[in-house]
């Protein structure tokens, strides 16, 4: 494999970059200290293990499990700790059944009722790098800290459970800008492979070590050659997701022009709103009759609700059935 172009610094969020900085008991505590600094003093990372298997990962989808982590706090508590660099597609749903599956492996096989479901807290956290948090609008949060709340007055329901995106392409601070630690290890991350050494914003012992470890002319051949493959499926992951983002793009504008057109039509006879609502429907009714778009897709291209999706699908299989 022929070696690529470098810089001075390795790009840490290229699954093997992040493994190397943060993937040893040698260098467990640059990931400590940056999972503290994520935690924001909700929690206190004393000690950590990493767990060997990566059973929830899919294989099949640019990206996967990073570390699956058992996490022991400043006050004795464990909890568990899956980290993830992943793609966009079923986002949200995804997170959930590797959640949901962490949380269901924590039951015995027997004896359930001496277990009394003691299940230890679990935390998902995405490294989101290059492509953005689904159905979130015009916000510009680079951190989406979740959890299970009442929907009515947002109070806590269950704190155990909880989901931390890092949306590295909304951090867009300069090195001047930074405020606190956190600011400075998402700056690190997203940047680190374009820096050229530790500014004075970032001289502390933690960055110190982490910019030792990270320097391409320090790894063996065959780590740089694990390192270029690494760097080589990021971009080829970047590659298709721009070609897909594009694609997605052109298929909604012209979803809009063509509800626009029909709803404009259709509104001179029989009022606006109506028009609109049908111009819609049309608009679903030709991208479901092309069999290539999942209902999420059909309702982003259309800019509706999945449900209204599903009403216009059940009425097409109807009129057919007849």
């Amino acid at each position: 494999m022929s070696e690529l172009k470098q810089s001075k610094y390795i790009d840490i969020t290229t699954d093997y970059g992040f493994k190397k900085v943060f993937g040893s008991d040698t260098n467990k505590d640059l990931l400590i200290a940056f999972l503290n600094e994520l935690f924001r003093g909700r929690k206190v990372i004393a000690d950590l293990y990493y767990n060997k298997n990566e059973h929830v990962g899919d294989t099949e989808d640019i990206g996967s499990v990073i570390f699956d982590l058992t996490c022991t706090a400043d006050n004795g508590e464990r909890f568990i700790i899956e980290v993830q660099r992943t793609a966009q597609g079923n986002l949200k749903k995804r997170m959930l059944y590797y959640s949901s599956k962490l949380i269901a492996d924590q039951a015995p096989k027997g004896n359930r009722r001496a277990w009394n479901y003691a299940i230890s807290e679990v935390y998902i956290i995405v490294l989101m790098d290059g492509f953005r948090m689904p159905d979130v609008g015009e916000e510009k949060y680079f951190l989406h800290d979740i959890c299970l709340c009442y929907r009515d007055h947002g109070k806590i329901f269950y704190d155990d459970l909880g989901f931390i995106y890092i949306e590295l392409v909304n951090f867009v601070k300069a090195e001047a800008e930074l405020d606190n630690d956190l600011d400075r290890w998402l700056y690190i991350l997203k940047n680190m492979s374009s820096l050229k050494g530790l500014s004075k914003y970032l001289r502390k012992p933690v960055f110190e070590k982490l910019f030792q470890l990270a320097e391409y002319s320090k790894l063996k051949p065959e780590e740089r050659e694990m390192y270029n493959a690494s760097l080589r499926n990021k971009w080829d992951a970047e590659s298709i997701r721009s070609s897909q983002e594009e694609l997605l793009k052109r298929a909604r504008e012209k979803a809009m022009a063509e509800g626009r057109a029909e709803g404009e039509a259709k509104g001179k006879a029989e009022g606006e709103a109506k028009g609109k609502v049908e111009g819609k429907a049309e608009v679903i009714k030709n991208l479901l009759s092309l069999n290539k778009f999942s209902i999420s897709d059909i309702a982003e291209l259309a800019n509706v609700t999945e449900e209204f999706v599903k009403v216009i699908e059940a009425e097409e299989k109807e009129t057919k059935g007849k």
